[in-house]
């Protein structure tokens, strides 16, 4: 782990730590396998790697770009159905099917884990009275995602970009979280994977970033604290070892 300087809360103590979900408490499995799967299961179509792998980033590049217009029930499920076009568009097999069925194997190939360390590490907060929140440039799909995975019970707040009307790294996305766990900025951490949107938007909003690195391989940030694993995250937040020496 690569350290700077212990954050500015009094005694070293923390009221809040929120947390990226996607690369640094959930991951995806490669979707295109089990895309393949799923055709072939449901629909006999037999399509090879690459196509579905091509067809499966275009999807993704697309979601990416739109994810903030899943604001609800109604309006998720419509950016389903052209992602799924986009999906089709992208793998000609596909063209004999109507959309709800490619939008059903679309669904089926969305595989969310969560990383071993994850829950460990919400519960160790909330067992020191530490409040916790995940912020993500998600649709509203994301709450019942980390239920379902065992991890929405363990976060006090769940703020998702196409709810608030503002993504990471805009300053508006954190300001709402911390406002959820009652914390001002100076007394949390924000821990997430990405330095574009998770430790520069952090900054930005004031808050101590931390940045998790979970291939223990990319490039640290001079003056941001790197951890390879959330097991690491009580050195971070445990209040400094007094030493008298001068």
């Amino acid at each position: 782990m690569t350290t700077a300087a212990r954050g500015s809360a009094a005694g070293g103590g923390y009221d809040a730590v929120l947390f990226d979900a996607l690369g640094t408490l959930v991951e995806l499995e490669p979707p295109w396998p089990l895309l393949r799967a799923a055709l072939a299961d449901s629909h006999g179509i037999e399509v090879d790697d690459a196509p579905a792998k091509s067809a499966v980033i275009a999807e993704m590049t697309y979601y990416k770009a739109h994810h903030m217009e899943g604001t609800d029930e109604t309006s998720l499920g419509a950016l389903r159905a052209r992602c799924a076009a986009v999906l089709r568009d992208g793998l000609p097999p596909l063209a004999a099917l109507g959309i709800e069925q490619v939008t059903e194997v679309l669904m089926r190939s969305l595989r969310f884990t969560p990383y071993p360390d994850a829950a460990p590490a919400l519960g160790r907060l909330r067992s020191l009275g530490i409040r916790s929140a995940v912020v993500s440039n998600w649709d509203v799909s994301l709450r019942g995602i980390l239920g379902e995975l065992g991890l929405g019970g363990l976060v006090d707040s769940v703020v998702v970009s196409a709810e608030v009307g503002a993504a990471k790294p805009e300053r508006a996305i954190f300001e709402r979280a911390l406002r959820e766990v009652q914390s001002p900025a100076a007394r949390a951490v924000f821990v997430g994977d990405s330095p574009q949107t998770d430790v520069a938007g952090a900054i930005g909003a004031g808050l101590r970033p931390v940045l998790v690195d979970r291939g223990a391989g990319g490039e640290g940030i001079e003056g941001v604290e790197r951890i390879f694993t959330l097991e690491s995250l009580d050195e971070l937040i445990a209040p400094p070892v007094f030493d008298p020496r001068p």
